[in-house]
């Protein structure tokens, strides 16, 4: 047996050389197909430590994601999506040389290890498996963003179009009292502008409108999520 290890600080063989170092099970007593077998599960098995970090990381990009999506969100999807790309690549090639080893009738591999070696097989197909479940996860996470990102959009346009529909009759309002006619020319030419109250009126008047114009949209229900935005804008 010959084994290549190109990275010593990712040991899986840990496991393989515990067992035989101190002699536990019966790797000591086998014949090398077995430890053949032994060291192709050690691999396989490693990958579930990995895939549960995975896992664990999709579970918090889905909080993120929901409560409050950002770009790094965006880039934290997206590295994800490649490493498990990258996961499945490295995985796929041992999956087939474990069922090369069972099915080739090699005379170097016994009966016995080939049992264990479906076994190892069947280890490395759902290792294959959950690594597209996270990947389906991971697209289903970018539409989940691309989704909150446009109902957030939605309801920022919304808020800016309430205040838009507030201050439009204001506006008008100010535009009419705005107009120098001469008063002195003509009792039409707005006669209001001359009265003792009428700064006091027209503030009023502009108040009014906007406190009429705020209960509609509040009575039907527009201003709710604009409310709930403006609120964790401010906590934020």
């Amino acid at each position: 047996m010959l084994t290549v290890q190109e990275e010593p600080e990712h040991d899986c063989f840990e496991g393989v050389r515990t067992r035989i170092e101190k002699n536990k099970g019966t790797i000591r007593r086998q014949n090398s197909d077995y430890l053949a077998y032994a060291l192709l599960d050690a691999i396989v098995d490693g990958f579930f430590p990995v895939l549960e970090r995975y896992g664990e990381q999709i579970e918090d990009l889905e909080e993120e994601v929901i409560v409050e999506p950002t770009q790094k969100t965006l880039q934290k999807i997206y590295k994800i999506r490649r490493e498990l790309l990258q996961l499945r690549r490295a995985i796929w090639p041992q999956r087939d040389a474990i069922n090369s080893l069972i099915r080739d009738g090699s005379g170097l591999i016994s009966e016995e290890v080939r049992v264990y070696l479906r076994d190892c097989y069947d280890h490395a197909v759902q290792v294959i498996d959950m690594v597209e479940t996270y990947r389906e996860l991971a697209s289903g996470l970018m539409e989940v963003y691309l989704s909150a990102v446009s109902n957030k959009m939605n309801e920022i346009m919304k808020l800016l179009t309430v205040v838009s529909a507030i201050f439009i009759p204001l506006t008008f309002v100010a535009g009419i009292y705005g107009m120098n006619f001469n008063t002195e020319k003509s009792p039409y030419n707005m006669p209001e502008l001359n009265w003792y109250w009428g700064y006091p009126i027209s503030l009023t008047v502009m108040a009014a409108i906007a406190g009429v114009l705020l209960f509609l949209f509040w009575q039907r229900g527009w201003l709710e999520n604009s409310v709930k935005i403006k609120s964790d804008s401010r906590n934020k």
